[in-house]
């Protein structure tokens, strides 16, 4: 560990090392307006004084509940360095979910972005007995507004705040993420600041990014990747450049041409089905060039030594003709794109390395703050693995394959709730829940969660990630799930890319190419062409792991839906209970 950093003062060492930096940059009428740190500072402690002359106090919980925004991180700092603890939220949760989280953690003030939130969580005060005041980002007639909330403050005084930070050590409690969670009620993990900024030490340690570069993020802060990575961002002196949203991610990049980024698997997925989508629109030799290049993608391995001399040169011409359009298309620059929160496809990585678009796959969870192992640019990266253990950090396999941490970065444990703090963390050790394996005793592998393996009736294990991983690199199909515990053998929900299947269907079967979404999905051709793909991906499995009669769902799994979680993860029980009539006439029509 170096010098014992809080969090909020991240800010001002940026004024004493990089005083001409801009900390951020966001679009404001169609243009990109920086804000310096001393004006973000300003900020902060403008909205520190309105938390004060409320009576918020050291240790209490207030709510952060907003998209990413520059003001988003000025309410997180302006809540750390008056010693009250940041409640981070997703904004698209359930209703269930915030009042469980409110009342656990005796939350007194919402901080919120939109209208609409102020509206939603107005509605829910009758049954969160501890929220007395809202306020919202946004500025609105009948809403109350952080403008209000920092004229509340405007007469507090400067030495009260320093006081306050005075008196915070690195060891205290900095934030409560609740877990999203797959199953269950969330969790309220508690971070310190050294718990965070340990994590922050080990990442700058793998970034290849000086002061002065350019970083842009679009992902949601409140998840503890991001978080730590922009707090990264703060310890180099990268300027952040907030994203528009999710659809203008295209647009951004070229215009800002980042260094550096972070992405979760599905997004690069959807870019990589964008550019394919082009490609299959070509005729011709044009076609036949892109279809080679992409094989030559492929075949990348990003391990020195590993490529031949002649593939080199395949390569080179294919890096010429096609995919070096793809590095151009995301500014340029990148040096970075961080990933993780799920499995990427290898085909995937191995194609945009292989294209220059340096993608560095990690792991981590929430409870370790969040890093504990990604591939990165000093090591080297192993296709199929989230690389090398980062610095500081403990990792051991254990007799049953699960992957347990230790480090100044596991987390201090689970808000009010002892027992399952108890199972997590044993003698120093967290307990991850992950099945992991070694590489060269480098390079860490993760197999699937342990809670996610099942056992089929004949007694055979099966690891579901791995599977579903491999069926979504058909362009074909969109997302999977694979369940069967308990049952004669596995099987999956396949979520057919609609798109991909039109296109197809004009050329192989146009006489069903006009027909309503529905009717074309349950079509036997496209049934078919399904079954096929699956087929395919059976091959990589054994017998007892691969995936028969599989069912075709028509609308993809959202988190709008309950079927994700804010990470993207699939929630296995919901979407089990959801199509529960599906699942048990699949096993009934196959009894003996």
């Amino acid at each position: 560990m170096e010098e014992k950093l809080r969090i909020f003062d991240l800010a001002k060492r940026q004024i004493d090392l990089f005083p001409e930096l801009s900390m951020f940059s966001r679009k404001i009428n169609d243009t990109w307006v920086p804000l310096t740190t001393i004006d973000f500072l300003a900020e902060v402690d403008a909205v520190s004084k309105g938390l004060i002359k409320l009576g918020v106090k050291q240790n209490e919980k207030v709510a952060l509940i907003a998209e990413s925004s520059v003001e988003w991180h000025i309410v997180d700092f302006a809540i750390q360095q008056i010693g009250a603890i940041v409640v981070a939220i997703y904004p698209n949760i359930s209703d269930s979910d915030y009042q469980y989280i409110f009342n656990d953690a005796e939350i007194k003030v919402c901080i919120v972005s939109s209208k609409s939130l102020y509206k939603r969580m107005t509605s829910l005060a009758d049954s969160i007995y501890s929220m007395k005041f809202i306020f919202a980002i946004q500025e609105h007639e009948d809403v109350r507004n952080w403008s209000e909330l920092k004229e509340m403050g405007h007469y507090i005084d400067e030495g009260e705040i320093n006081l306050r930070s005075s008196q915070i050590k690195d060891t205290d409690l900095a934030t409560l993420i609740y877990t999203s969670g797959t199953t269950g009620k969330p969790k309220g993990v508690m971070l310190s600041h050294r718990n965070i900024i340990s994590n922050v030490y080990s990442a700058r340690e793998i970034t290849p990014c000086q002061a002065y570069d350019r970083g842009l993020t679009f992902l949601p802060p409140c998840h503890a990747y991001e978080r730590m990575v922009i707090y990264v961002y703060m310890y180099i002196g990268i300027t952040i450049h907030i994203a528009e949203s999710f659809d203008k991610i295209g647009i951004n990049l070229k215009e800002t041409q980042p260094h550096i980024m972070t992405a979760v698997p599905r997004i690069l997925e959807k870019v990589y089905e964008k550019i394919m989508k082009t490609g299959h629109d070509l005729t011709g030799l044009k076609r036949q060039i892109f279809d080679w290049a992409i094989a030559v993608g492929e075949a990348y391995d990003p391990e020195p030594g590993k490529n031949s001399f002649s593939y080199n040169l395949k390569l080179k011409l294919a890096k010429a003709l096609v995919l070096d359009k793809w590095y151009a298309g995301l500014g340029g620059q990148l040096k970075t794109v961080a990933t993780g929160s799920a499995s990427l496809q290898s085909k995937l990585i191995r194609v945009f390395l292989a294209a220059g678009i340096p993608i560095y796959e990690g792991y981590g969870m929430t409870e370790s703050s969040p890093l504990i192992s990604v591939n990165h640019y000093i090591k080297g990266t192993r296709v199929g693995t989230v690389g090398p253990v980062v610095k500081d950090v403990a990792v051991k396999i254990a007799e049953d394959g699960e992957i347990l941490v230790k480090g100044p970065n596991v987390m201090m444990g689970y808000y009010k709730n002892q027992a399952e703090t108890d199972k997590t963390i044993i003698d120093g050790w967290l307990h991850t829940g992950d099945i992991g394996v070694w590489e060269d005793k480098i390079f860490l592998k993760i197999i699937d969660r342990k809670k996610e393996m099942f056992k089929i009736s004949g007694g055979k294990y099966v690891i579901p990630q791995p599977i579903e991983t491999k069926l979504v690199e058909s362009r074909f199909i969109e997302q999977a799930m694979v369940f069967g515990d308990s049952q004669k053998f596995a099987s999956a929900f396949i979520v057919p890319s609609y798109a991909n299947l039109i296109d197809w269907a004009k050329s192989d079967a146009p006489d069903i190419v006009g027909l309503p979404k529905l009717d074309f999905l349950r079509h036997d051709t496209v049934i078919k062409k399904i079954n096929t793909e699956v087929r395919l991906a059976n091959h990589n499995f054994g017998n007892w792991e691969q995936i028969k009669k599989p069912i075709i769902i028509p609308e993809e799994f959202t988190i709008e839906g309950g079927e994700l979680t804010p990470t993207l993860k699939l929630k296995r029980k919901v979407i089990l209970s959801k199509y529960q009539d599906l699942f048990d006439q699949l096993y009934k029509s196959n009894l003996d």
